[in-house]
């Protein structure tokens, strides 16, 4: 059984682009539009390419059966001056739903976050993730076992709070019509935000 040329070309170019969500073999086959064993076969030698070649930063990882790039262990120290050290520049409108969102509902998935926000939020996500605010802190139950997003302890001395119980609590809704739910996270948000400052 010989595997097209570019065939870890495709492979790398869709777990980038899914990022934590990841992918199985057969998510993967169906995609490529090739036989589930072509495709385990070439994940194998990638895997085996990333481990082997020590001028590559990241690895293949799989956990209950989903495959994702990930950074490689010895590059923690790397990584972590990037979280220690996040650039000066101030947190965008959607990264802050995100925040507020993660903060009020965790542990919440991405496509939980996603149906209260209306958009997609996998770059805000990314964001909050690298500066230390969110991190992974699980997998739901179910299909595709989505990872589940919390805050981090970061995330708690940014806002100066000593747990996440002493986030502020949000207005009650009168009778219904109060604004939606996402726009409430925000404002409330944007407020200890604000003061935090």
């Amino acid at each position: 059984m010989t595997k097209p040329l570019n065939l870890y070309s495709r492979i790398e170019a869709l777990l980038f682009v899914v990022g934590d969500d990841g992918l199985t073999i057969q998510q993967l086959a169906n995609l490529l539009d090739e036989q589930d064993e072509l495709v385990a076969e070439a994940i194998k030698e990638l895997s085996t390419t990333y481990e082997e070649d020590l001028t590559k930063g990241i690895m293949l990882k799989e956990i209950a059966g989903v495959y994702q790039l990930t950074t490689k262990p010895k590059l923690a120290e790397t990584i972590q001056k990037l979280v220690e050290n996040p650039t000066a520049q101030s947190l965008s409108q959607a990264s802050l739903e995100v925040l507020a969102i993660v903060a009020y509902k965790q542990p919440i998935t991405r496509l939980a976050i996603e149906d209260l926000r209306g958009v997609k939020c996998e770059r805000p996500l990314q964001t909050l993730a690298s500066r230390g605010l969110v991190k992974e802190v699980g997998r739901s139950e179910g299909t595709g076992r989505a990872i589940l997003y919390g805050t981090t302890k970061e995330f708690l001395n940014y806002f100066g709070l000593n747990s996440i119980e002493e986030m502020p609590l949000l207005p009650e809704s009168e009778q219904g019509e109060a604004e939606p739910e996402t726009d409430l996270f925000l404002t409330k948000f944007q407020e200890t935000f604000s003061e935090a400052k």
